[in-house]
């Protein structure tokens, strides 16, 4: 079983490690490996911008987990943890499917540009700064779950994260932080909106 270490391995094992018609949390983290934070990450970080945020709640389940796996590698817990309800949460597998498929391309181009580099970055102390982004990211994501494709830009900052750290590429954990500040200016975008509206009437 080869280690997921970039996109191409990380879709990879989500279909070939995976089996049935529905897929739990636990299975996906199964198919990834649940030693290592990187790729659990970049796994939740895929979901979050997958078909499978479909499902209803999908966004804000998979923002807790984050928010769970983030705060682990903040206090230092050397392997991940989640409960037992979160791991048995499930979605229809052939929804995964599809947005692996739908994935494949761009994988494949951001696999290109990713290698070992300002990977200082990837390890104590800047590891916790990174996890701190991650649950930033993950925050922002409940309140723009209400608003349609609100949590993608969250969602592409927590896959390059893990896409980052799985990698050891500093420069991927960079551009995270310039996605992140995209997120931010949406949720202020609608927050400014609203408080606008609300004095117009």
């Amino acid at each position: 079983m080869s280690p997921v270490n970039n996109m191409k391995t990380l879709l990879t094992s989500l279909v070939e490690r995976t089996e049935g018609e529905t897929v739990s949390i636990e299975n996906l983290l199964n198919a990834v490996g649940r030693r290592a934070y990187g790729p659990l990450l970049l796994l939740l970080g895929f979901i979050a911008i997958s078909p499978l945020t479909i499902v209803p709640g999908a966004s804000w389940l998979i923002a807790f987990i984050t928010l769970l796996i983030a705060g682990q590698i903040v206090i230092g817990r050397k392997l991940p943890w989640l409960p037992r309800k979160v791991l048995d949460a499930a979605f229809p597998r052939k929804i995964l499917v599809q947005g692996v498929e739908a994935m494949r391309r761009p994988a494949f181009v951001m696999d290109k540009f990713v290698c070992p580099r300002l990977t200082f970055l990837t390890e104590t102390p800047f590891v916790q700064m990174v996890a701190v982004a991650c649950i930033v990211a993950a925050l922002i994501t409940f309140p723009l779950g209400f608003v349609p494709f609100g949590p993608l830009l969250p969602g592409i900052t927590i896959m390059l994260i893990g896409l980052g750290l799985t990698s050891r590429d500093g420069m991927i954990l960079i551009l995270a932080s310039s996605s992140l500040v995209g997120a931010f200016f949406v949720l202020y975008s609608l927050f400014a909106r609203g408080l606008s509206a609300a004095i117009s009437i």
